[in-house]
């Protein structure tokens, strides 16, 4: 009988033409993955029983899957629901704004695969239809539009490396409101119902990494029990994140500017998930040093 745990593992890496596919599988295989960029969409399926086959010699493979393969869009829900019967298949799905899309596609002078008579934008829009369902299905969203193609190969590393000792890898995300919402993420606390330090002058040119503005922070009426029970509401969502086979989780932490009171307050909580059974934790602050 196949266990969970005897199954091979297959990352199918997908996403917005232009948000950094191949700077994913360029990572992934210096990680040690066995990387099949443009596959076939009808040989997924091969692939996957070859893997089985191959036992421990292949134990990770990943292959790059996109827009040029067609077909695969049409038929994506049944190919996976069909893969995960045998295989512990995850899919990343790269994004990216549109503007940030249209900007990579100018630098390296290409039209978009699906753009045919129209401009790029067109094809980047009708692209998103296609994928849309797609991006329903994936276990993991990653937004590269703020990110260049080092941090991105960073960003992967950070995530897959931890994998091995861990069931579950968590970013810690500061950033501000008035930046926008991050997209990636998958949940969002706001910790503006604490006082601002870039109103106290001495405060206002630190941030949330320095002594002086995280005592501030902390010392304030509801910050402290904010952490705890925050902390302790993740610790069985994780422990379900775990169980059902998801092994990245971004949770965000805002406050205004990105600056102050997030970057303070993602420490903190990363401080006490970073002791749950089977996490390992990261912090990234998204807006530090954009102001």
């Amino acid at each position: 009988m196949t266990t969970e745990n005897d199954r091979q593992e297959m990352l199918i890496v997908t996403g917005m033409s232009g948000a950094g596919r191949s700077t994913v599988a360029n990572a992934l295989e210096d990680l040690g993955w066995y990387v099949v960029d443009n596959l076939p969409p009808q040989m997924l399926r091969p692939l996957a029983e070859l893997v089985g086959r191959a036992g421990t010699s292949l134990p990770k493979i990943a292959s790059v899957v996109d827009i040029r393969g067609r077909d695969f869009f049409t038929d994506f829900q049944e190919i996976l629901h069909s893969l995960r019967k045998t295989s512990q298949v995850r899919v990343i799905f790269l994004e990216a704004r549109d503007d940030v899309l249209v900007r990579r596609f100018e630098s390296v002078r290409r039209p978009h695969p699906l753009q045919g008579d129209g401009t790029i934008l067109d094809g980047i829009a009708a692209e998103r239809v296609k994928l849309s369902a797609v991006r329903e299905s994936c276990d993991l969203v990653i937004d590269t539009s703020d990110l260049n193609i080092h941090q991105l190969a960073t960003s992967i590393s950070d995530r897959f490396a931890a994998e091995d000792a861990a069931g579950v890898h968590v970013t810690l995300m500061s950033f501000g409101f008035k930046y926008g919402l991050p997209t990636d993420v998958d949940m969002v606390a706001d910790v503006r119902f604490l006082p601002n330090p870039f109103w106290v002058p001495e405060l206002r040119s630190h941030n949330g990494q320095d002594a002086e503005v995280r005592d501030f922070v902390l010392a304030q009426t509801g910050a402290r029990e904010f952490i705890a029970h925050y902390a302790a509401a993740l610790e069985p969502v994780l422990a379900g994140y775990q169980r059902e086979n998801k092994r990245h989780a971004t949770i965000a932490v805002g406050c205004t500017g990105g600056k102050h009171r997030s970057v303070a307050m993602a420490a903190e909580i990363a401080a006490l998930v970073k002791d749950f059974p089977g996490v390992a934790v990261s912090v990234k602050n998204r807006d530090l040093g954009r102001e």
